[in-house]
């Protein structure tokens, strides 16, 4: 009896020599052309071909968004391969970043092009494009072009998409692989001196954010850990600091996820001194965020306010203006330079590993270049080193003096100079919905500001044991 040949596009089925039948299937091409097969196992022939005719049923009753067509556009692919395999596994933050490459540049300037007819040119020219001319938002501020880094996002984020459309068989090679994206460098690292860290710490007394950035400069957490640290996570006794969540900003809205990197997940332990003023500065916080939003109730602060604050502190302390993640590499900078070792310094700061700590840190200071010289001429040359040059050197305390604002800030009073040796000082709060006033007089400012001070812890213990009940407004 002649054997049965299965139609065209049934599959095959064939006895193995372990005595099991296999069924095959293709499915679809690989980059090389070559059949993409599933195939099934059965004890007997029967059993077989029905396992292979449920697999081919199973397959040809798919819904059509789950199988992709060989003729879609550039743009249909790269919101399926987005919205089903890429959306699901990233971080909302990532997410905002590669709807803004996907769906205002690479779709509205490449999406109309079928995928199968994509050329390494119609790439090439989308990001020469991009480079001269493709910013949507405050072209006047930043010009027409996108950076090196955002034509570089948009590259892998092509190439990325279209490596999974050549695995699925849609087209034979990835085109984005012959195209050259723009060489990124990393912003030049900039670490404040240590009297550049007096200064700003002075002046940010006066700015209301002194506890905010002592807390940065003793520990090197990112902008966004730091916000989103509560009073839970911190014991007093022990000066163990959690690190268990982070502050963003996406679409607008602020967003508290977990941390970066499963690494970033940690503890710090602070220095006694930053403790005990930590200690000081929880007795007027009324809120479980560490830092809490000066205008919306239960918040963190904003990331993008903070920046600006920090903006605003540098100038008026003279220092150099720096990013506020500047203020991380000045930490672990002056950690290095005090001996600490670079794998404590990595879980400190929450890399993935020493290797990351090493390559972002490879700089070495002059202080640190010259003690290691002068260890190997005693270690190896057995040769002293010269004396140098005495210079002297800078006071450790500066003589900087906090710039004052245009306006004190709330619940501080006021201060007026009435004549050249009569000063005013006047706290006005309101209680029960009454202004109360009350005046104090001075031959100097810097007394008249100290009898002002006496004056509001006075009337706010009034306030507090009701002292000022009834009382009519002055």
């Amino acid at each position: 009896m002649a054997k049965r040949k299965s139609s065209r596009g049934d599959g095959s089925i064939h006895k193995r020599k372990d005595g099991r039948w296999e069924g095959r299937y293709v499915i679809g091409r690989n980059e090389k052309g070559l059949p993409k097969t599933k195939n099934v196992l059965a004890k007997t022939k029967r059993e077989c071909e029905e396992k292979l005719k449920a697999l081919r049923d199973s397959l040809k009753t798919a819904k059509p968004e789950q199988r992709p067509k060989a003729d879609m556009t550039f743009g249909a692919w790269m919101d399926r391969w987005y919205q089903t395999e890429c959306k699901p596994t990233i971080r909302p933050k990532t997410q905002a970043d590669y709807e803004n490459r996907i769906y205002q540049h690479i779709i509205p300037e490449l999406g109309h092009i079928p995928l199968a007819k994509l050329t390494p040119g119609d790439l090439q020219q989308f990001y020469v494009r991009l480079k001269q001319g493709g910013r949507l938002l405050r072209r006047s501020e930043y010009g027409p072009g996108l950076s090196d880094r955002m034509v570089k996002s948009c590259h892998v984020t092509c190439r990325v998409a279209l490596d999974r459309a050549v695995t699925q068989g849609l087209i034979l090679k990835n085109p984005a692989l012959a195209c050259k994206a723009p060489a990124t460098h990393p912003k030049e690292m900039q670490v404040l001196t240590q009297e550049e860290m007096q200064r700003l710490l002075i002046q940010a007394r006066e700015n209301d954010c002194f506890e905010l950035l002592l807390l940065e400069l003793s520990t090197g957490l990112r902008r966004g850990e730091l916000l989103a640290l509560q009073w839970d996570d911190l014991n007093f006794k022990t000066g163990t600091l959690r690190v268990e969540r982070q502050v963003q900003r996406v679409k607008g809205k602020l967003t508290v996820t977990q941390p970066k990197t499963k690494s970033s997940s940690r503890s710090v332990i602070l220095p006694t001194s930053v403790l005990d003023i930590l200690k000081g500065y929880r007795q007027g916080i009324n809120s479980r965020w560490m830092f809490p939003s000066p205008r919306k109730e239960d918040s963190p602060r904003d990331p993008t306010a903070v920046r600006k604050k920090l903006a605003i502190v540098l100038e008026r302390a003279g220092c150099k203006h720096v990013r506020f993640h500047d203020l991380r590499h000045t930490f672990a900078t002056n950690a290095l330079e005090h001996g600490m070792d670079i794998k404590t310094l990595s879980a400190v700061i929450g890399h993935v590993s020493s290797a990351t700590t090493l390559n972002v840190y490879a700089h070495v200071t002059d202080e640190m270049r010259q003690s290691a010289a002068a260890k190997i001429d005693r270690a190896i040359v057995k040769v002293e080193p010269q004396p140098k040059t005495e210079t002297p050197k800078k006071s450790a305390c500066t003589a900087f003096q906090a710039v004052k604002g245009k306006y004190r800030k709330p619940g501080t009073g006021c201060v007026t100079q009435i004549s050249d040796h009569l000063w005013e000082g006047r706290y006005s709060p309101k209680v029960n919905g009454k202004r109360i006033a009350r005046n104090i007089y001075a031959t100097t400012e810097a007394e008249c500001e100290e009898k002002l001070a006496r004056l509001i812890r006075k009337m706010k213990t009034e306030i507090a044991t009701g002292l000022f009940a009834g009382i009519p407004q002055s």
